[in-house]
């Protein structure tokens, strides 16, 4: 997690910071709906790389927005959820998904 010094002044920067990439913000909406198995994510998000995905997942991880949690299996089992902190971001999507909708409708 940042830093209050590591953070940005402006408080959209902020957030930006956190989720702007696209496969974060790709990543949170699937974890709004449930918890998703790593492969289970790879395979929906057309496109991303195993690289990348570790590298998102651990850096959401770090900064409290994924849990992670290993399950003493064999094979092991391991899933990925939205900790309190990212279930806050919902509203974002929300808002996200409502403006990419109207958008969508309103180009020719």
């Amino acid at each position: 997690m940042l830093t209050k010094a590591e953070m940005p002044a402006c408080p959209v920067a902020t957030t930006v910071q956190m989720i702007g990439s696209k496969w974060k913000l790709l990543i949170i909406r699937n974890l709004l709906a449930r918890p998703w198995r790593f492969n289970e994510l790879r395979k929906d998000l057309e496109g991303i790389s195993q690289k990348v995905l570790t590298d998102s997942l651990r850096s959401m991880e770090d900064d409290g927005i994924v849990t992670r949690t290993a399950y003493p299996e064999v094979p092991p089992r391991v899933e990925y959820a939205l900790s309190e902190l990212g279930e806050s971001m919902r509203p974002i999507i929300k808002a996200m998904e409502i403006w990419g909708l109207n958008y969508q409708k309103s180009a020719k």
